[in-house]
């Protein structure tokens, strides 16, 4: 159940809001918000590279609280906007998942 969250939370959550908030080029818009799964090179960098048990969050450079903070940045010049929330909802799906893992 946890990956279905996860990965609906990375795959949907940018449908919906790219086929509500921008309809008119909601295709390109979705792509780009996808490609901000990009962020994950940063896992390359731990030992081991993968880990169930381990919370994204703040753990991995591009996935810690500063970075966060550039990401909402990133919303305010419209060039930016599609890729701050492509990563805010990145950012929210393994924080997600990090809450799930808990339990």
């Amino acid at each position: 159940m946890q990956g279905f969250i996860h990965y609906g939370c990375h795959f949907i959550l940018p449908l919906f809001l790219a086929l509500f908030g921008f309809r008119a080029h909601w295709v390109k818009a979705y792509f780009i918000m996808i490609a901000a799964f990009l962020v994950d090179l940063d896992h390359l960098l731990a030992t081991p590279i993968f880990d169930p048990n381990r919370c994204s969050i703040n753990f991995h450079p591009l996935h810690a609280y500063w970075a966060i903070a550039v990401y909402f940045l990133m919303l305010i010049p419209k060039k930016t906007r599609l890729v701050a929330l492509g990563l805010i909802i990145h950012m929210l799906s393994d924080g997600v998942d990090c809450l799930l893992s808990q339990f």
